[in-house]
């Protein structure tokens, strides 16, 4: 007779489970539901691919390299395009699979149990959620109720808290608003932690971050490929920051986390940038049309955006925003956001500007439905302003009115081929 060991009997993933941190265990992941629309208005992509003259150039790199050979240890190409790009010296630059790997690359080494983290919500739930899986402490600031930065109130906070990292998503995801030069500087000198600027969609407006590096070593500045430059499939990113700081973020990525495909299209286009601003401005034009176009709509409030991306609210009990989302999906093909389960985002969704087509498409489902929607019922506005309350519970999907740049306004220009660091 066969004795039966432990190990041959069947385990259930308790078992496996039980190591893992609990904090961990009762958080919330990143999600995101998984649809197949005509029109996709719902992650921020651009509408345009890559020019063509780029691809070819990507293309005739690539053609002749082995793949069964790792990628360079350092990605010098697309270092040195970063480089030469913002001027600012490759000793403190570091790239990644998009901006995000740098956030938990930069968490990882600063953040631990009880860092202070200062996160002005709402805003992108990853920096919430890297805080929490390494231990560390959320100190939330509640935006403004028009859904601005409150920098006194940011400045406070990380002071009482002696912060580590304040997270300025600036333009912000979701709601478009943006922080300008003196609120930047502010934050920075008149606190002491180390001040992460996440950029990802500055070449649609808003401050850039970039000459107020030099002499403020605790200011970090990130930057994607998936918005403006058009290479959201390819998943590339990249961080200047002060060579020493670098250093040590270094230290928190993981080798040869950039294979040879994206160093090489990164690097070019990087290097043909001023192929991709015509694109941009397009982007720019759609956003700009959509603000005005839907802001004639009843029943909604706008948010002024330095994005490429609309938030709004529907303000009308003639139709749920739920019911509005989904009726954009079933009847007409287009995917935005529900962002209503963000603190103080109530009945809020968001869509981000497309091509002209399909901005004239979600433009004229909108009208439509919400026309309808009031005409089939007489309808009361519902009070607009957002509570100030900030849910610290479960993380919700997604992966910044009054945006202002130095001068108290949005700024709305693209200048790829001067972006350059003051040094």
């Amino acid at each position: 007779m066969t004795e039966t060991t432990k190990n041959d009997m069947p385990e259930n993933s308790d078992s496996a489970l039980r190591w893992i941190k609990p904090s961990v265990r009762t958080m919330g992941a990143y999600t995101l539901r998984h649809h197949e629309p005509r029109i996709k208005l719902n992650q921020n992509e651009s509408p345009y691919d890559v020019p063509e003259a780029l691809k070819e150039r990507i293309q005739e790199r690539l053609k002749d390299r082995p793949w069964n050979r790792y990628p360079p240890f350092v990605a010098t190409s697309f270092i040195g395009a970063v480089s030469e790009a913002t001027g600012w010296p490759e000793e403190g630059i570091l790239v990644a699979n998009g901006s995000n790997e740098l956030i938990q690359a930069i968490f990882s080494v600063v953040v631990g149990p009880g860092t202070a983290v200062v996160i002005p919500e709402p805003t992108f739930t990853l920096y919430r959620l890297m805080t929490e899986v390494n231990a560390g402490t959320v100190v939330s600031v509640p935006l403004t109720g028009e859904l601005g930065f409150d920098v006194d109130a940011i400045i406070a906070a990380a002071r009482e808290a002696d912060a580590a990292v304040i997270v300025l998503c600036t333009p912000n995801n979701p709601t478009g608003s943006a922080l300008g030069r003196d609120d930047i500087v502010r934050i920075h000198d008149e606190t002491g932690a180390l001040v992460l600027l996440d950029q990802a969609y500055v070449e649609f407006g808003g401050f850039d971050g970039i000459p107020l590096l030099e002499g403020r070593p605790r200011l970090v500045v990130l930057r994607t490929f998936s918005k403006a430059m058009a290479m959201a499939g390819l998943r590339a990113g990249y961080m200047l920051a002060d060579a020493a700081l670098a250093a040590e973020v270094h230290k928190g990525k993981l080798p040869y986390n950039i294979n040879f495909f994206t160093e090489v299209a990164a690097a070019e286009v990087l290097r043909g940038r001023e192929m991709m601003v015509p694109g941009i401005r397009r982007m720019r034009g759609q956003r700009d049309r959509m603000l005005a176009e839907m802001a004639a709509v009843p029943g909604i409030h706008v948010y002024d955006s330095a994005a490429n991306f609309i938030l709004f609210r529907v303000t009308t009990d003639a139709i749920a925003h739920t019911e509005l989302f989904q009726r954009l999906l079933d009847e007409h093909g287009i995917l935005i956001r529900d962002v209503s389960k963000y603190p103080m985002l109530e009945r809020c969704l968001r869509v981000n500007a497309g091509s002209e087509a399909e901005t004239t498409a979600f433009l004229d489902a909108l009208r439509a439905i919400m026309g309808e929607a009031a005409g089939a019922a007489p309808s009361r506005e519902i009070a607009e302003a957002p509570t100030r309350k900030i849910d610290d519970g479960t993380a919700v999907d997604d992966f910044s009115t009054s945006p202002v740049n130095g001068t108290g306004e949005v700024d709305r220009s693209v200048d790829l081929s001067t972006d350059k660091a003051k040094r």
